[in-house]
Parts: C-alpha cells; sequence; structure tokens
C-alpha cells in the first residue's frame, strides 16, 4: 500500500463516536488501523548489490580460495531492520464530542486538517436529538449526576413545551442577526433569511437556530436543536433552563449529534469500518461535498465587514490541532 495507500488519505471524513468515549481515544485508535493498514503491504524486494566473496572455484580439484563477484540483497531497506514504513500520522479533530455525547465527529487526515479550519470558519450549523426527563435536577445537569432536587410534574404539557421552544428560538434568531454584520434592510441580508444561511461573522456565546420536540411521554422528552458555536454541555444547561420555564426540573439522559455541517449520520462510519479501505473510500466520496460546500459558504462570508465582538465568548468547539505524535 505505502506511499500510494497515503496520497488517497488526504481530506475529511466522519465517525460515529460511541457515548463513553473520550475524542481522543478515538483519534488514536484510528491512527493506529490507518498505521496498521498502511506498513501491512507486501514490502518490495530488497535492492541487490555486488559483493566479492570468497570461495572455492567450482570444478578445481585444489582448494584455494578465490574472490567472486556475486549480487547479494541489501538488508538496510528490510522491515526487520529498519522497522515500519509509517509510524505516525497527522490527524485533526473538528467540532468535538465529550466523553458522555456521541455521534457525528469529522476527521481530518494530512492536508484535511486545513480544510478543518475552514469548516469552523464557516460557521455552520450542527444537528442534535437531545433527550430530556422532567421531575429532578442534578449538579451537572445530568441524569446520572448527584441528585439535587425532585419536583412534580403532572402540569407540563406538549402545548406548554412547544411555546417555550418557540420563545427560546425567538430570542435565539435575534442574537443570530445581532452577531451577523448584515445590514437587514439590504437585498442580500433578505435573501440570507430566505435561505436560512445567515451566520454570525465572529465568535459567538451558543446560537439555537432552530429547536423542536420530536416526541413527548412524561416525564421523558425528545428535542430536536439546530445550533452553533455550542458544547454538548450547553445544550444539557438548555435542557434544565427548559425545565425551570415549565415550572419544574429536568435533567439530559441523552446528547447525540445527528449532522455537522455537510456530515450527517449516513456518512460516519462505525467503529468496525474504522480500517484503511473504509476511510479512503470515505475521504474520496466525500471530496467533491467538501470542496463545493466549504466554497459556497466561505464565499458568501466574503465581502461582508466584521463587526466588533460583543463579548469573546467561550467555545471549546474549535478544530482540534493535535495531529499525531
Amino acid at each position: 500500500m505505502g506511499t500510494a495507500g497515503l496520497a488517497r488519505l488526504h481530506g475529511l471524513f466522519a465517525v460515529y463516536k460511541p457515548p463513553g468515549l473520550k475524542w481522543e481515544h478515538l483519534r488514536d485508535t484510528v491512527e493506529l488501523q490507518l498505521l496498521r493498514g498502511l506498513n501491512a503491504g507486501k514490502p518490495p524486494a530488497p535492492e541487490k548489490r555486488v559483493r566479492f566473496l570468497l570461495g572455492p572455484v567450482d570444478g578445481r580439484e585444489d582448494k584455494e580460495l578465490t574472490l567472486t563477484a556475486s549480487s547479494v540483497p541489501t538488508l538496510t531497506t528490510h522491515p526487520l531492520v529498519r522497522g515500519p514504513a509509517f509510524t505516525s500520522l497527522k490527524i485533526g479533530v473538528g467540532h468535538r464530542l465529550d466523553a458522555r455525547a456521541s455521534g457525528v465527529l469529522v476527521l481530518g487526515v494530512g492536508h484535511g486538517c486545513r480544510l478543518l479550519t475552514d469548516m469552523y470558519d464557516a460557521h455552520l450549523t450542527k444537528d442534535y436529538t437531545v433527550r430530556g426527563l422532567l421531575g429532578k435536577a442534578t449538579d451537572d445537569f445530568c441524569e446520572d449526576g448527584r441528585l439535587v432536587e425532585k419536583t412534580t410534574y403532572d402540569h407540563v404539557s406538549r402545548e406548554k413545551l412547544d411555546r417555550i421552544l418557540a420563545v427560546i428560538q425567538g430570542s435565539h434568531q435575534k442574537a443570530l442577526v445581532m452577531y451577523s454584520s448584515l445590514d437587514l434592510q439590504s437585498q442580500e441580508a433578505y435573501e440570507m433569511a430566505v435561505q436560512g444561511a445567515i451566520r454570525p461573522m465572529s465568535k459567538s456565546p451558543m446560537l439555537v437556530t432552530g429547536i423542536r420536540c420530536l416526541h413527548f411521554a412524561p416525564p421523558e422528552f425528545l428535542l430536536e436543536v439546530q445550533c452553533m458555536h455550542e458544547t454538548q454541555q450547553q445544550l444539557r444547561k438548555l435542557v434544565h433552563e427548559i425545565g425551570l420555564e415549565l415550572r419544574t426540573t429536568a435533567v439530559c439522559s441523552q446528547v447525540r449529534r445527528t449532522r455537522d455541517g455537510f456530515f450527517a449520520l449516513d456518512d460516519a462510519l462505525l467503529r468496525s469500518q474504522w480500517d484503511l479501505h473504509s476511510i479512503q473510500d470515505a475521504i474520496q466520496a466525500a471530496a467533491p461535498r467538501v470542496a463545493a460546500e466549504l466554497e459556497k459558504n466561505l464565499r458568501s462570508g466574503q465581502g461582508s465587514q466584521q463587526l466588533p465582538s460583543p463579548g469573546r465568548a467561550s467555545d471549546s468547539e474549535g478544530p482540534s490541532s493535535a495531529v499525531g505524535h
């Protein structure tokens, strides 16, 4: 495989991160699998060199030794002498997922690490399904956290929840416009609003561009959230705040990312597919879409004058520069 296999690894691909696995361990596992695949190919035939060997001449009865020119393999490039051809790879991680969360995680290999930065600068939205549980509060907003309070929730209805979600989406839409640099009276702003393409031109707090309830069966409820500049802990806190608005309490039992920009669940490789050939195929299949989407999103941001940042928001979701060892 060797160098030819490495040439097909430059680009972006998505994997499915299971809950309970840290993104650092996932990246290291993918790197190990790729190195194993690259080094598994049949080594080239060893180079030959001419050496003069001392020995008897065939056909002569005397035992006189003479120097004879012979072609022998050189062992300096043999795998058992020099070790594996590939020992590390440059692998970057896009918008990260914490250990409790699961879902789509985008990785970049080689030159693809630069594309992760372009993807981050495009301020693309991400989709999540967030599962909540009414009736209790914990210290970290998670179901398995330290219990702080228990409350009743019999008064909570689907209609009340939908009203709260509409208010949250409306307030975040106003914040999105504030953090964008568009003139709201311009034709450009109108067209981008119709297309849902308004993006902040600088760092911002978490912005929710869409939120709705997919399933409501008290005490459980399931939300679909479209957002940007988020952390998974902020989504858990959002569930807690929704509970307070409903005059009860709520904890988050699951955060699952179903889309990261132009990578969806169908694009994400399962753990059994974290091998060289599957990742090569995924990178090659995604390359045209990645190029087209990044060009479209980054071009839409050009020519827009950036607003001064109202305040530097904490955003731990940027691309990781930890790229191999």
